[in-house]
């Protein structure tokens, strides 16, 4: 049973993927220009318009933006899987968790491709690889674990509560603010720097940043402490899931 899950969710993200290039004429273009774009608004407004981005703003930016629109993605996409599905839910016996996962599955297959062109203009501006480039697996495994236990979440009560769904995006966005997305966290003064150290998201940042710019191996501290953080996100997640799936085929969409 738990194989044929596997192939299921395997096959369907496959299938995600496959129908999303289908229904959009840009295809792969269109999972490099959204992130472009935004990086391209934070750069003017930050580094041009208020000169307070300093030397090495835009390729932070640039990394920033990226890791935080995949982490976003899989929130908003997993968090909502199970209650775009419910008719879905109604007629097929499925366990609801494996909605969720075939979203964040497929957001992570685009990043991967937005991934490469982000290592590319890095190289191509001055920061070539480095051995610390080993410490992106971990890394990215905390960011997606922890992206995925807040999707869990998000999905295990979206469906009884519609309307959370503009709730979340204004708190993510928040979120995004106090990340370390658009600004570095070193640059931040005593003691909220500290304070602001505490969002494992903001500590995913900071270390992406070390690796891909400076060749330096990630905080393993920090990043431990982001790594548990993320598995109970996820254990609770799937657990919250997993106690309210009798009651999603009963729900209206």
């Amino acid at each position: 049973m738990r194989q044929h899950l596997i192939e299921l969710v395997l096959f369907s993200t496959y299938a995600e993927l496959r129908a999303e290039r289908a229904r959009s004429y840009l295809g792969l273009i269109w999972w490099v220009l959204d992130p472009a774009m935004q990086m391209a608004v934070w750069w003017l407004l930050v580094d041009v318009i208020l000169r307070a981005g300093g030397p090495d703003y835009l390729p932070s930016l640039l990394i920033g933006v990226t890791l935080w629109q995949w982490m976003k993605s899989c929130m908003i996409h997993g968090g909502y899987a199970i209650w775009s599905n419910l008719n879905l839910i109604r007629q097929v016996h499925l366990p609801p968790l494996v909605f969720p996962i075939v979203a964040m599955l497929s957001d992570t297959v685009k990043f991967l491709y937005i991934l490469a062109v982000l290592l590319v203009i890095l190289w191509f501006v001055g920061y070539p690889p480095t051995p610390a480039y080993v410490g992106l697996v971990p890394l990215f495994a905390a960011a997606f674990l922890l992206s995925a236990g807040v999707g869990f979440v998000i999905a295990a009560l979206v469906p009884l509560l519609p309307d959370l769904r503009f709730v979340i995006e204004q708190v993510l966005t928040v979120v995004m603010y106090l990340s370390g997305v658009v600004f570095l966290l070193p640059s931040v003064p005593s003691p909220l720097r500290e304070i602001l150290a505490l969002n494992p998201i903001a500590v995913i940042m900071d270390a992406a940043r070390g690796v891909l710019m400076h060749g330096q191996w990630p905080n393993w501290v920090g990043l431990t402490k982001a790594s548990l953080i993320s598995v109970v996100a996820c254990l609770i997640g799937a657990f919250v899931i997993a106690r309210l799936a009798p009651r999603y085929p009963k729900l209206a969409v």
